[in-house]
């Protein structure tokens, strides 16, 4: 299960970098949404993978931390808002100069006595 889940993180992380590295708006919130589930998978599976073992302490029982669930739990609220900011921004963008991509526009790079 180990493999699994350390592969699974491995390809999240790296379609996320690359997803970043993309010249449109879209691309880049879908990469740190990618790069945001990869963290919470590694922050879940620090807490001990166990099949089947209740996350609260039972006497005698086998249990997982409790406590990385309750830091995934809260990085997923948060990692929501950041998502819901960066399509606002990404969507005030894209109306306010009519493409997404992130990017100056050409206009805007080149200095004011070349123009």
């Amino acid at each position: 299960m180990e493999l699994l889940i350390s592969s699974a993180i491995g390809m999240m992380t790296a379609a996320g970098i690359y997803l970043i590295l993309r010249r449109r708006s879209f691309a880049v919130v879908l990469g740190m949404t990618m790069l945001s589930y990869a963290i919470n998978l590694f922050l879940f599976s620090s807490g001990r993978l166990m099949v089947g073992a209740p996350p609260i302490l039972v006497e005698g029982a086998p249990h997982s931390d409790p406590l990385p669930q309750a830091l995934v739990l809260t990085a997923i609220v948060i990692s929501f808002g950041m998502t819901a900011v960066l399509v606002m921004m990404a969507l005030g963008a894209f109306l306010e100069g009519g493409d997404d991509r992130v990017d100056m526009p050409r206009a805007d790079r080149e200095p004011e006595d070349r123009a």
